[in-house]
């Protein structure tokens, strides 16, 4: 598709390319030719920190000057500065307890060729581990049809995640590596359960790929998971943190009368 001038999309993308310019963040993208040069595509990515939505969109248009319109929450687009933003670039917003019609919208971008940005596992992963998916992604690609393309991003939580303040100086020069994956076909006769089981395991294959790429040696360290020597929390652990939280969030409005 054609794409008119978006000024406001045109220049996020370059402050962020000033700001991972800046971090001098070291860029490795393997598999950037499947990410589409036209249509539309619903794009699936691991979610273990807060910027990975601009990584990608750093790379792909790095790779062909395509936009990516992201799927997130309402409450970011509640935000006066950061809402009007959102809205400008045409992401979509999310109800988490009615999510219909960010679906048709959802729908209804990618017939019109659009890039769909989506993190199945609805939330960051604290564990830097993949938690199971929602179906979305897979039903989105099947009533557009549309392609799916899956994607692992590996070091992005040292910029910025969920639990962790984090200093400049760990920031400054840190890998950064994204697989892009094949394009999954799916149709609307394929089971969206046993689909995004496929979809799962593919982004766990593409994700250890994006590990062995790492450049760094993770023992030991916060941002590498328990299971490659790291000190991340277990899934366990990353699971009971976030209940704990959501009970803390859901106890605050009656603290405050």
């Amino acid at each position: 598709m054609e794409y008119r001038n978006e000024p406001i999309y045109t220049a996020a993308i370059g402050a962020g390319r000033a700001m991972f310019g800046a971090l001098r963040l070291r860029r490795t993208v393997i598999g950037a030719p499947y990410l589409p040069d036209e249509g539309g595509a619903v794009i699936a990515m691991t979610h273990f920190g807060y910027l990975e939505f601009a990584l990608v969109e750093w790379a792909t248009w790095l790779h062909n000057h395509r936009r990516i319109r992201f799927m997130a929450k309402k409450s970011v687009f509640q935000k006066r500065v950061v809402g009007s933003f959102m809205r400008n670039m045409k992401h979509i917003p999310v109800d988490m307890k009615a999510g219909a019609s960010a679906y048709a919208s959802a729908v209804t971008a990618l017939r019109a060729g659009e890039l769909i940005g989506v993190f199945p596992e609805a939330g960051v992963s604290a564990s830097f581990t993949i938690r199971d998916f929602k179906t979305g992604a897979v039903r989105l690609a099947a009533e557009a049809g549309v392609p799916l393309i899956p994607l692992a991003v590996w070091g992005g939580q040292r910029l910025m995640t969920k639990n962790r303040r984090i200093a400049l100086r760990e920031r400054f020069g840190a890998p950064i590596v994204i697989v892009v994956g094949e394009p999954i076909t799916v149709t609307a006769e394929d089971d969206a359960i046993a689909a995004t089981a496929r979809l799962k395991t593919t982004m766990e294959g593409l994700l250890e790929t994006a590990q062995g790429a790492y450049p760094l040696n993770g023992t030991g360290q916060w941002w590498q998971p328990r299971h490659l020597g790291g000190t991340a929390p277990t899934p366990e652990e990353a699971a009971a943190a976030d209940v704990e939280r959501e009970l803390r969030r859901a106890r605050a409005p009656r603290d405050r009368r």
